[in-house]
């Protein structure tokens, strides 16, 4: 949603300095990318030979969030993806109910779609400080909590998975979509098209390439789904 990939790389990275350990810009892409804090701070402590107790842990994501919350109010427009608005335009005019599935806390992603003036537009929101370390992406313990709420919302809807579609820009969000039976549209954001090609089951260079009448088509007849890869 935010191209603000720089900005958790920097505090993740500030928090490793103020706790004495080396940060690496390669071990954040392998390890962090995609994935919540608590399970990126939890594996670069392991790598560096450090265990993180939980009320440590906890306190680590809060100072991280709180870090980024306050850059957010320094910046006069957000950094939001190109096409954006138009993909959620698209999706509210099919009338189709809207979650966030993120690895990042709760208080960061309302701060951001509060600041963009896009709460209003999603009924479910699943943060990465809503599940332990090891239910972050590629377990697909989100995106299956994001269907439970959105029939604990929308009760009348009974949804299963297979229903259901996700945008992705990174790996393991795609595997965990995958694992939890959701397909998935690839956003070339953080990874060139053709190494999303190979995991996604289609892909955009951009978000307002996004075609709801293709994806309907699919969705009607699941045998015009191309293969991944």
């Amino acid at each position: 949603m935010v191209r603000d990939l720089a900005v958790h790389q920097r505090l993740v990275e500030q928090i490793l300095l103020d706790e004495n350990l080396r940060p690496n810009a390669d071990d954040y892409r392998q390890v962090c990318l995609g994935r919540s804090d608590r399970a990126c701070l939890t594996d670069l402590f392991a790598q560096r030979g450090r265990v993180l107790p939980e009320a440590a842990l906890n306190k680590l994501v809060k100072a991280k969030s709180e870090r980024y919350q306050s850059e957010l109010k320094t910046l006069d427009k957000l950094p939001l993806y190109s096409g954006l608005d138009d993909l959620i335009f698209k999706l509210r005019a099919a009338q189709l109910p809207l979650a966030i599935v993120t690895g990042v806390a709760r208080a960061e992603v309302e701060a951001v779609l509060t600041q963009a003036k896009l709460i209003d537009h999603f009924a479910v929101i699943v943060a990465g400080d809503e599940l332990p370390a090891g239910g972050s992406k590629p377990a697909p313990d989100a995106y299956l909590l994001a269907v439970e709420r959105f029939n604990q919302v929308y009760p009348e809807m009974q949804l299963t998975v297979d229903q259901c579609l996700t945008v992705e820009d990174a790996f393991p969000g795609i595997e965990a979509a995958h694992r939890a039976g959701i397909k998935v549209v690839g956003v070339a954001h953080t990874y060139p098209f053709r190494m999303m090609q190979r995991r996604a089951d289609w892909v955009v260079d951009y978000l307002f390439e996004v075609d709801l009448d293709w994806i309907r088509r699919v969705y009607l007849n699941p045998d015009t789904l191309p293969t991944a890869g």
